[in-house]
């Protein structure tokens, strides 16, 4: 079970990133459709599910523990179109990278008005660090931030339940065109950045029977922590569309003292979303230990350089577009037969 427990907690903190914890993911492909937004959470939920289910299935049967030996399996007969593949996924590793750059640099500037650059250059020396200590790194970072990360947002969750009841069955927005496709396209862009980090994980599984299990909890976490924040969401209905970390002011409401609280989770979730993405990149791309270390010095210089970007700019522009480039992923997955 202790196993089982490390997979999940990688998997929730590749999940829960800057854009999902400050709820500006969760207005974009949730928030605008008010009721039906709330079945689109549901649905991505036991979508993403499903997909970690698959992968793991797939890395525990074929014994794959690379994304490029999973893309050989299912995908043996096409090899340009791997080489396709491998590229917009790398290419999406190293944005969400930087996107979480983005968002912990949109944070520090939002709460404490410390400049962009130098609140990047910590955070990449920090996953420097990290990232030179490889999956261990990575697992050890998970196990002890997620844990923090989940019980804070379910306490805040709950202490804003007599608000949620209060106003009854009120909506963000009301709006049922396109709900069921965001909600797909969340699932697909989240199985970009999965995925690679799902087939490191394969010496951590031992059983059909953990994989179930890491799927099942997976999913319903993630879905009880999405409505959490969508209910938190309703709390700043008239202006959290305009902030790019709405839910910074939102837990103000509670006390001032809960901005800070709030504002551990952001930078929990943006560590834990930051190190999965940049280790599936580096794992990706690196033919040594010597290409691993130059081009981790590279990827966290250039990702000071494009902090300045703004965060939720990178998520609305960048997100959707990988989103859809993802569902080549899910269909190839899905239609390999064992």
């Amino acid at each position: 079970m202790k196993n089982i427990l490390k997979v999940i907690f990688v998997i929730i903190g590749t999940l829960i990133g800057a854009g999902f914890a400050s709820g500006r993911e969760i207005y974009l492909f949730f928030g605008k459709y008010g009721k039906y937004g709330k079945i689109g959470i549901i649905l991505s939920g036991i979508l993403t599910g499903i997909i970690i289910y698959r992968v793991l299935e797939l890395t525990k049967m074929y014994e794959i523990n690379t994304y490029n030996k999973l893309l050989e399996r299912i995908n043996w007969k096409h090899n340009r179109l791997n080489k396709f593949i491998n590229i917009i996924v790398n290419a999406f590793l190293l944005i969400s990278f930087y996107i979480m750059i983005a968002g912990f640099s949109a944070y520090i500037a939002q709460t404490y008005g410390i400049a962009i650059y130098i609140s990047s250059s910590v955070f990449v020396i920090i996953s420097y660090i990290i990232f030179k200590k490889s999956i261990q790194g990575v697992i050890k970072a998970n196990e002890v931030l997620v844990p923090i990360l989940i019980s804070l947002i379910i306490y805040l969750g709950i202490k804003n339940i007599p608000y949620m009841l209060s106003k009854g069955d009120v909506m963000l927005l009301e709006n049922n065109k396109g709900w069921l496709f965001s909600s797909i396209l969340y699932s697909s862009y989240n199985s970009i950045l999965l995925i690679p980090v799902l087939t490191s994980l394969r010496n951590y599984i031992d059983s059909k029977k953990g994989v179930i299990k890491i799927s099942v909890i997976s999913s319903v976490v993630v879905i009880i922590l999405a409505f959490l924040i969508y209910g938190l969401l309703l709390r700043g209905e008239y202006f959290y569309a305009q902030l790019e970390m709405p839910l910074i002011e939102i837990t103000m409401q509670f006390g001032r003292i809960f901005k800070y609280i709030y504002g551990f989770v952001i930078i929990a979730s943006i560590f834990t979303s930051a190190i999965s993405a940049g280790y599936s990149f580096l794992g990706n791309v690196s033919k040594s230990k010597k290409s691993y270390n130059i081009i981790l010095l590279i990827m966290c210089l250039t990702g000071i350089l494009v902090s300045n970007i703004g965060f939720s700019n990178l998520v609305e522009m960048l997100y959707p577009l990988f989103g859809v480039l993802g569902l080549i992923q899910i269909w190839m997955i899905f239609k390999f037969r064992n």
